[in-house]
């Protein structure tokens, strides 16, 4: 499972130009399942995104975590994260997570984090859909993690 972050300052993402979520201050995740992801992946990946320490702490360094700042998190499931991009220049989806599989687990993962984070801080773009994903980015800060 992967997740790109980005530490924004506000973010949304719009279906058929109407907005399904958006937050203030936070993180957007990207997020990837690939084939042999479980729940294990998901706990884990979650796990880390909400305790990375990448918010300024009263010195300026990266020293607070999303848990620790208060902000919201705004979860786009994105196929694309699970291409082999290794060789050639089309990217391959053999090591992506079959659609079914890949919206259970993101549902879990959301479920998940809103037990974590509550429902008011987390937000959900539409599994499957062309989304248009809009956000200022705070940085700009932008890791992928994966487990």
């Amino acid at each position: 499972m992967k997740g790109l972050i980005q530490r924004v300052t506000e973010a949304s993402v719009s279906v058929d130009g109407n907005t399904v979520a958006s937050i203030d201050m936070g993180l957007l995740l990207l997020l990837g399942v690939e084939r042999n992801d479980g729940l294990a992946e998901a706990d884990a990946l979650l796990h880390k995104v909400i305790r990375y320490r990448i918010f300024p702490d009263g010195k300026g360094r990266m020293n607070r975590s999303l848990e620790d700042c208060g902000g919201s998190l705004l979860i786009v499931p994105q196929f694309t994260l699970a291409a082999d991009t290794g060789s050639g220049t089309r990217p391959g989806f053999s090591g992506a997570a079959a659609p079914d599989r890949a919206r259970e687990l993101v549902a879990e993962f959301v479920r998940k984090a809103e037990g974590e984070l509550g429902q008011t801080r987390v937000g959900q773009g539409e599994f499957g859909a062309d989304m248009k994903v809009a956000l200022v980015n705070d940085g700009p800060v932008t890791f992928l993690l994966s487990v």
